[in-house]
């Protein structure tokens, strides 16, 4: 391999120079979504009223719509993942760091082994 292949392979792929879409976690995805709504809305519309000039402009909000709506989605659900992910990671370093303790939350005190006598 070449250092021209390697390089070629490590570029990033950014639209308009600006948005990295590979590193960008769900940037590629509402992307797709958002060319797919511009196709359904444009095309719909033209369907039903033969504007061309008009279409286009539907086709654009419909592009715009779908991508924001996908991309809020999108990011909500990683980070409601990233939470969930950090309190069961938390967990299991309280877990380890109590178990064979008194503070086990795991075991449950016996009725018996009470300090009062």
């Amino acid at each position: 391999m070449t250092s021209e292949e390697e390089a070629s392979k490590k570029k990033p792929f950014k639209l308009l120079g600006i948005l990295d879409v590979q590193n960008i976690p769900c940037a590629r995805e509402s992307i797709l979504q958002g060319a797919a709504g511009s196709l359904v809305a444009g095309f719909g519309y033209f369907l039903a009223t033969s504007r061309v000039r008009r279409s286009f402009d539907v086709g654009m909000i419909g592009f715009t719509l779908t991508t924001l709506v996908s991309w809020f989605h999108c990011r909500y659900n990683n980070a409601k993942l990233r939470i969930q992910q950090r309190l069961i990671q938390d967990g299991l370093q309280n877990k380890v760091v109590y178990e064979g303790t008194g503070l086990d939350p795991s075991q449950k005190p016996s009725r018996g082994s009470s300090g009062s006598s």
